[in-house]
């Protein structure tokens, strides 16, 4: 019993340790994903992600690691467009979250999240320093 308490105490421990900067969303990520119209749910991962300069890292949830999973860089993102969640994926994401979906690096990926989250992300992704490229769709 005590080993659950402390298992459950490190991951909350980890998330605030993550949440402390600031500049942190709930966001669930599909890497690799499928191309569109396959809606099975399968692939996906809650998590935390953090705006950090120029790069967004990403934490699984369920997780003890104090390193981030995935790392993109706002300069190779690419915005492939957006969409809400079909079939299966309503009942694998959160209820009010839409899903971005991405290339970074070649790698087709899909992050679900809020709105308000969807609305912080593509402001910063507009945002790059002069001279950098951005593609919005």
């Amino acid at each position: 019993m005590a080993l659950v308490v402390v298992g459950l105490f490190v991951f909350g421990l980890r998330r605030r340790l993550i949440q402390r900067s600031g500049g942190t969303f709930d966001a669930s990520l599909r890497w690799d994903a499928p191309e569109q119209g396959d809606s099975n749910g399968k692939g996906w991962a809650y998590g935390v992600a953090r705006y950090n300069g120029d790069r967004v890292e990403w934490f699984r949830v369920f997780s003890y690691s104090p390193r981030p999973r995935r790392i993109l860089e706002r300069s190779a993102i690419e915005v492939a467009g957006r969409r809400v969640p079909e079939g299966e994926e309503e009942l694998a994401l959160l209820s009010d979250h839409v899903i971005l979906v991405c290339l970074h690096r070649g790698t087709r990926l899909e992050l679900a999240m809020s709105e308000d989250a969807l609305t912080g992300f593509l402001a910063w992704l507009e945002a790059a320093p002069p001279g950098q490229r951005v593609n919005v769709a």
